[in-house]
């Protein structure tokens, strides 16, 4: 593991290390796949570390980060994310040999995941003592209002393009709709995109995960959820791909505790190919980053963490694909060991970020 800072979180590192009570916020970035390789980090913060802690934490998710920082808010975290990741594996969905399964498929079958995972359980995660979620969705504007055959690829070649001018310009297609406990604000200003908060609720929880988990012709579209405006939402990640926040505008001395899977904290999905737009700001001023070294993932299977092109290599070898899976997943155990050996030796030498 490699620990990374802003220069306010680096000075504090480096003169007091870093202790649970430092943490208000966690964010947990989109990226599929590649989550699962920060599995027994979360177990180890959610489990066992913040337990030494008593202030709130907000957590902030999109896409499978929505999904983990939901799990950890549930009564038994460790369990709850050993869970989400045996189920993230195992995934499969019924297709033609040799196919990509249609999104109506994937989208039935996640949200009978979802329905399970979560179903009646609504209560534990909105009554947490401590904890306060916050799922980050897209919500389709104009064209993006309504899912269909061809608005929806006009839609996001539109916001593919005005993209490419500003992340400001793409708010014309798709805005942010974060769905918040409504028991404590959100301590993040949300003025760099446009936005939109809702309250969460049990009615909405589930609809609202599996929004921000819903890729763009992967899934489907969730449409008018209980609460929200009405309109099209797809997943987080597109506006907020690693919540690239003004994390530094937060009132009081808290830090934000960042479990990632790379250095970089990319603004949104449609930023990918932009390196500018890949350099830190000073909106990370107060951010505590863990990343995998890039060494290290070179010893994982196919030399790099679990993605979304494991499907088409392994294609209906589900086993092998899980078999690589779980490997990466149980060598990451070394991330978790590792942060906990840097908390417990006092002050803390971080890179820049």
């Amino acid at each position: 593991m490699q620990i990374y800072a802003g220069p306010r979180a680096r000075q504090r590192l480096a003169e007091r290390g870093l202790q649970p009570g430092d943490v208000r916020v966690i964010p947990a970035a989109a990226g599929g796949p590649k989550g699962l390789i920060l599995k027994a980090l979360d177990q180890h913060i959610f489990g066992d570390w913040l337990r030494g802690s008593s202030q709130d934490v907000h957590l902030l998710g999109a896409s499978i980060g929505a999904w983990r920082m939901a799990a950890a808010c549930l009564n038994d975290p460790t369990q709850a994310l050993a869970r989400l990741a045996d189920e993230y594996v195992h995934q499969h969905y019924d297709s033609e040999s040799g196919k990509r399964p249609s999104a109506a498929e994937v989208t039935r079958g996640f949200s009978v995941t979802l329905a399970a995972f979560f179903g009646g359980r609504e209560q534990q995660l909105l009554n947490h003592p401590r904890y306060r979620l916050h799922v980050f969705t897209s919500r389709g504007r104009h064209v993006l209002a309504r899912e269909g055959r061809l608005r929806t690829p006009f839609g996001y070649g539109g916001a593919f393009a005005a993209n490419l001018l500003s992340r400001r310009a793409m708010g014309g297609w798709l805005e942010r709709v974060v769905f918040s406990d409504p028991r404590a604000p959100l301590p993040i200003s949300l003025t760099d995109y446009r936005s939109q908060q809702v309250e969460l609720t049990a009615g909405n929880l589930q609809p609202a995960i599996l929004a921000s988990c819903s890729i763009p012709f992967w899934l489907q579209a969730v449409h008018d959820i209980p609460g929200a405006p009405r309109g099209a939402y797809w997943d987080g990640g597109i506006t907020d791909y690693h919540l690239h926040l003004d994390y530094a505008a937060m009132a009081g001395d808290g830090l934000v505790l960042y479990p990632h899977f790379q250095r970089q904290v990319i603004p949104g999905w449609l930023d990918k190919a932009l390196k500018s737009r890949h350099r830190s700001t000073a909106f990370l001023d107060n951010v505590v980053l863990l990343a995998p070294n890039p060494e290290w993932i070179k010893t994982l299977p196919r030399a790099k963490l679990p993605d979304r092109d494991d499907f088409q290599h392994y294609g209906d070898d589900i086993k092998a694909r899980a078999t690589a899976w779980l490997q990466a997943i149980k060598e990451s155990e070394r991330l978790r060991d590792e942060f906990a050996a840097a908390c417990a030796g006092g002050t803390i030498e971080a890179l820049p970020l």
